[in-house]
């Protein structure tokens, strides 16, 4: 007897740009909750030719994406949420899935085409496309930036990027530039935007960063010399800060605050 078989549920991770659709749940104390809708179909229905996306996850686990040429209309059901905000009403692994999932999106958005011959792509893996006319492959890139967290006696160096939405103060970050190994991009990230010298770089963690495919590596370091001179197109204001009298500082979700708090804990 031949037995048919089924399809198992699935998180599906459904985007239309960067704003994410969210299943809305009512509870009896009148709180909302929210979470990825799950099942063996699309919680709506993709265009006709949309391309749905199997996302292995770092645990080995799959989920399900696909994107949106319109954004679906708020009802009791369903929500749209951009990425960022979804941290704060998702569990982090959730977020992080989300995270991954935007980032195939994205890739497969953008490497439509071969960039050696102009050929349009074929998809052969998850993760790989391969030009058919000059055999170019092409894989989600990761673009890689390091975040410093600068440490001078009992304070630390915080700074306002131009392009920080609201009025925080971060750290110093900048992108990798090729040839470069990770401490020589902190060495000239720090001396570029602030005029300092740093030293005793050490390691302390990194952190997937799906704005649009970034990975961020951050970095512990103590203030050598200099004054600060900042680099006027990249940063509003900058001065070093001791644990009463912070600025505003960035939220939970990134390796920015995670440094932060290490340091409040522990500085």
């Amino acid at each position: 007897m031949k037995t048919t078989e089924i399809e198992q549920p699935a998180q599906w991770f459904v985007f239309f740009k960067d704003q994410l659709l969210l299943k809305a749940e009512h509870t009896a104390n009148g709180e909302n909750r929210y979470s990825i809708p799950c099942g063996t179909h699309p919680p709506v229905t993709p265009a006709p030719g949309c391309k749905i996306h199997e996302v292995t996850l770092p645990d080995g686990g799959q989920v399900k994406a696909f994107a949106l040429g319109q954004p679906v209309s708020e009802t009791g059901e369903w929500i749209m949420t951009g990425l960022r905000a979804s941290y704060d009403c998702l569990p982090l692994a959730d977020y992080q899935a989300a995270g991954k999932a935007f980032q195939i999106l994205y890739w497969d958005e953008h490497s439509r085409f071969c960039p050696v011959c102009g050929t349009p792509m074929e998809q052969h893996t998850p993760i790989m496309k391969k030009c058919p006319a000059c055999g170019n492959e092409m894989y989600p890139p990761v673009s890689t930036a390091i975040i410093v967290l600068i440490r001078k006696g009992e304070e630390i160096l915080l700074v306002h990027a131009r392009n920080f939405r609201g009025t925080f103060h971060g750290l110093v970050a900048g992108f990798l530039e090729a040839g470069e190994t990770l401490e020589q991009c902190v060495h000239r990230e720090v001396m570029e935007e602030t005029g300092l010298r740093v030293k005793n770089i050490t390691y302390f963690g990194s952190q997937p960063w799906p704005y649009p495919s970034g990975l961020m590596v951050g970095f512990i370091a103590d203030y050598e010399s200099g004054e600060i001179k900042l680099q006027d197109d990249e940063l509003s204001s900058g001065a070093f800060y001791s644990k009463d009298n912070l600025p505003e500082i960035p939220r939970k979700l990134s390796i920015a605050r995670k440094l932060i708090d290490w340091w409040i804990e522990n500085g």
